[in-house]
């Protein structure tokens, strides 16, 4: 079950004890759009000696595939409060991300749908709740995420918008994206283009830039290889990788499982096309000891923006050539492949030549960089 889950089960565990009840070892918690309820275990509950707060803990059980916050303890502090109830305010303690730009906490709105609707019942008139969230080993793991990437700073973000936990990594998964392919190519009309995202950022970057209404959007796991494979088998003729630059630079290296449990190299990657470009050694060196992709970008266009915009260029340009490579090693069908990449602002800011030409069929261009001069983006 994804982490929401286990932290609404806590913070019920908690409250329960909190107003008299017995340490519980499991907690029945209702689920949005859910007609039975589920049974989640409870590690341990217990009143703290100040009488008014109570701590619930639980241990996060993903289900099957690999997912960082497998064994991940979440702690769950209840504290009445001298506001007038009922109702309740979930902080963010050590561990949990928030947002870099206004300090608040980063969850989900089913993760908060979930609290309501396993608390209402625990409410009374007579004082609020706060509840505060902590993660021990949160602001560890989350140096293994790309939280930092999209402004999710000191620890794991609370998001998830269902129960279970959607295993990107899992054949399951590859089995069900394929049969989405399949059916979408199969439909009356299909013009055979594609736009295949990378993860809910990249779905999100295309809805908000139109492309879902001009042709067909699917968002993929980290098999990206064996989807454009069945995409070109299914008869797709154009298809736009659309995704963070931190994770598509993967393709660049060859890499088209990109789960970072399976395969990482990302810096690798960077330094062997900032070879290519003619970087030197002492612009390279700073690039692989950069905490994230973000960085080793903003820090080298701190130093030349134009030999970091055409780096990041290249990295696209790769994206499609390796990516025509791998098609081409399994025999497939002719399709052509565009790569567009996006920061962590999810600005559209970088293409190789067939991302570019799909885009400007698209009647997109690429996002200005802060400080270029001309005409402004027709992103908007």
């Amino acid at each position: 079950m994804t982490l929401p889950v286990w932290v609404a089960a806590a913070a019920r565990a908690a409250v329960l004890v909190l107003k008299g009840g017995a340490t519980p070892a499991s907690v029945e918690l209702k689920i949005p759009g859910e007609q039975a309820s589920r049974s989640v275990p409870v590690r341990a509950a217990a009143r703290l000696e100040s009488g008014d707060q109570a701590l619930a803990i639980t241990v996060c059980d993903p289900g099957r595939g690999l997912d960082l916050t497998r064994g991940l303890e979440i702690w769950v502090r209840a504290t009445c409060t001298s506001a007038p109830g009922p109702g309740f305010q979930v902080t963010a303690g050590a561990g949990v991300g928030r947002h870099q730009q206004d300090g608040a906490l980063c969850m989900s709105g089913f993760g908060r749908e979930l609290l309501d609707l396993n608390l209402r019942d625990l409410l009374t008139a007579e004082s609020a709740l706060e509840l505060e969230v902590v993660l021990p080993r949160g602001q560890e793991l989350a140096l293994r995420t790309s939280n930092a990437a999209f402004g999710v700073v000191d620890g794991l973000a609370l998001i998830g918008t269902q129960a279970e936990v959607q295993t990107s990594a899992s054949p399951d998964q590859l089995q069900t994206l394929l049969t989405q392919l399949r059916d979408l190519a199969s439909q009356a009309g299909f013009a055979g283009q594609l736009t295949l995202v990378i993860g809910e950022n990249g779905l999100d970057l295309a809805q908000r830039l139109g492309l879902s209404q001009r042709q067909p959007v699917l968002k993929a796991g980290n098999w990206i290889g064996p989807v454009l494979v069945a995409a070109a088998e299914a008869g797709v003729r154009e298809l736009l990788l659309l995704g963070y630059h931190g994770k598509l630079i993967k393709l660049a290296g060859g890499i088209f499982h990109t789960h970072h449990h399976l395969a990482d190299a990302r810096f690798e990657v960077l330094a062997a096309l900032a070879v290519q470009q003619g970087l030197s050694t002492e612009r390279i060196r700073p690039l692989l000891q950069a905490v994230s992709l973000e960085q080793a970008w903003e820090w080298l266009a701190s130093q030349d923006e134009d030999q970091a915009r055409a780096l990041w260029m290249s990295i696209a340009g790769a994206v499609e050539q390796r990516s025509q490579a791998y098609l081409q090693r399994y025999g497939c069908p002719a399709m052509a492949i565009g790569a567009a990449l996006f920061s962590r602002d999810r600005q559209l800011r970088w293409a190789g030549p067939e991302g570019l030409r799909m885009l400007g069929h698209a009647g997109l261009h690429l996002e200005p960089l802060p400080g270029d001069e001309g005409e402004g983006p027709s992103l908007r």
